[in-house]
């Protein structure tokens, strides 16, 4: 046994997801990866960062609109407000659809 785990950092657990996406498996990974609660909280994530970028919504109806707390918006604009402008664009232009 060892001493310690074999996935340490979060680097370990991105390339796990990205062998898997080689394989078309990425799905199938992040379903045993995370819960059904952890997933929804994924969607939420992504959901409130789309829709802070876009700025078409406050924060409260972000908030009614999503079902989540004014403290989970906060934390998703906290995180965007550490990215830089080349960053924001990349982001948005990934979300977009």
């Amino acid at each position: 046994m060892k001493a310690t785990p074999e996935y340490s950092d979060w680097q370990d657990v991105l390339d796990l997801i990205h062998r898997a996406s080689d394989n078309g498996d990425e799905a199938n990974l992040l379903k045993m990866l995370l819960t059904p609660d952890e997933r929804s909280a994924l969607i939420a994530r992504v959901n409130i960062l789309n829709e802070l970028l876009k700025g078409e919504v406050s924060q409260r109806q972000l908030s009614q609109m999503l079902g989540v707390g004014i403290a989970t918006i906060t934390r998703g604009s906290n995180e965007l407000k550490q990215l830089d402008d080349a960053q924001k664009q990349w982001l948005l232009e990934l979300l977009d659809k």
